[in-house]
């Protein structure tokens, strides 16, 4: 229900304007040019209407005109499957864990939307089934041999349009942060990018939790009049589910009259170079602003080393140039789930926190004891990384019998 004050102009004179500027406390009121009118600082509380003047304020009570939409027709929590030339994209598998997760809250399926040629989906049913989804729902055509935006939404609208999914997840890579708004915008429906929780209602109402303000709070997104519900989540954000005996159906989706034209030529695809990818690392030693020289680091990568790690860093030093983007933590960086991570002089700033929470051991060193990071470790060390790093590569090499 809205509330919408209505002044009455023509029982306005010297004696009623100011009776009503006296009962009003927020100054919202001024006369100009022989007109009473509203400013800014009115807080449409209704005081004007019920203690002014008889009839020169008038309140009215608008119905909340806010389109109201069947949820009970939407029905599916799905998983937008990302291939590439290497396969499956794991992200997709995170989701089909989380999925299963939110459907059971609501006894709803779990679907996942395959979209490619016969050679790559024979590739792939199999193993998608076998993370526990009811259905999968494939379409298949030669058209459909590489990633095109264009041709891809429109399996996907399809698929939207004749099953009537709840929600829709999307990995958050650089695929699926571009594809999954062009998807949001053709449905009008909301779509949360980054989000690092996602819960769910028993009316069906995605919970959905991403940082906002620059990490500073976290917002708790829900689109309660639009379906499908779409969001966007980092890869290594939730566990990988475990294998299940299979059960799910395939279905296959009839694409003949699906329009399969495109403004988009694929003219080469290349293959590239293949990078060291801190996500996919079990040992990281993370560096911080505690390190007071790029050549400092030194003293981290030979610790690395010994653990058979990498080393990544947070924000600061990859804008000072130490290191490259791609070696960063954060929301602004990479996600990542190590089974070890040792954070050096990391103050802990939810922005980093927030990138690798998901690590089965934290180690931090921080020489102020009241540090935000050792609320996230599991162990923590209070004093100087110059002193005690140095210490520690000692006692590993003692240990492996080296020099």
């Amino acid at each position: 229900m809205a509330k919408k004050l209505i002044i009455n102009q023509e029982k306005v004179n010297q004696e009623t304007i100011d009776a009503v500027m006296k009962v009003c406390p927020f100054g919202g009121l001024e006369y100009v040019d022989g007109k009473l009118n509203f400013t800014a600082g009115c807080k449409n509380c209704g005081l004007c209407a019920k203690k002014g003047p008889a009839g020169l304020v008038t309140e009215v009570i608008e119905q909340d005109q806010t389109p109201k939409i069947d949820k009970s027709l939407w029905r599916g929590v799905s998983v937008f499957i990302e291939t590439d030339l290497d396969g499956v994209h794991p992200v997709s598998y995170e989701l089909i864990g989380k999925a299963k997760e939110l459907a059971s809250v609501i006894k709803h399926p779990v679907y996942a939307i395959l979209i490619g040629s016969k050679i790559k989906n024979d590739q792939y049913v199999d193993e998608i089934l076998a993370y526990g989804v009811d259905k999968v729902y494939i379409y298949e055509d030669s058209a459909y041999q590489e990633f095109n935006i264009e041709r891809y939404a429109k399996c996907v609208e399809d698929f939207i349009n004749k099953i009537k999914p709840t929600v829709v997840l999307y990995g958050g890579t650089p695929l699926g942060r571009s594809f999954a708004p062009r998807i949001a915008a053709h449905f009008r429906t909301g779509l949360t990018a980054d989000c690092t929780r996602l819960g769910m209602k028993e009316n069906t109402d995605l919970i959905q939790v991403r940082p906002a303000f620059g990490g500073n709070v976290m917002a708790q997104i829900v689109c309660p009049n639009n379906r499908p519900q779409m969001s966007t989540v980092r890869y290594k954000i939730f566990p990988m589910p475990q294998k299940v005996t299979p059960f799910g159906e395939k279905v296959y989706m009839d694409v003949t009259d699906l329009d399969k034209s495109s403004n988009i030529d694929t003219i080469e695809v290349k293959v590239k170079e293949k990078i060291q990818d801190i996500s996919e690392a079990e040992v990281i030693i993370a560096c911080g602003r505690a390190f007071k020289t790029k050549e400092d680091l030194q003293m981290a990568e030979e610790l690395a080393n010994l653990l058979g790690g990498v080393v990544a860093v947070t924000r600061p030093l990859v804008e000072a140039g130490w290191k490259d983007a791609k070696y960063q933590i954060g929301l602004s960086g990479r996600t990542v789930a190590p089974k070890l991570i040792i954070n050096l002089g990391i103050s802990g700033a939810v922005q980093f926190t927030a990138g690798m929470n998901g690590s089965e051991l934290i180690i931090s060193i921080n020489d102020n004891p009241s540090a935000a990071i050792f609320d996230v470790s599991h162990y923590g060390i209070v004093g100087d990384i110059y002193k005690i790093v140095p210490n520690l590569i000692a006692c590993i090499k003692n240990a492996k019998g080296l020099k």
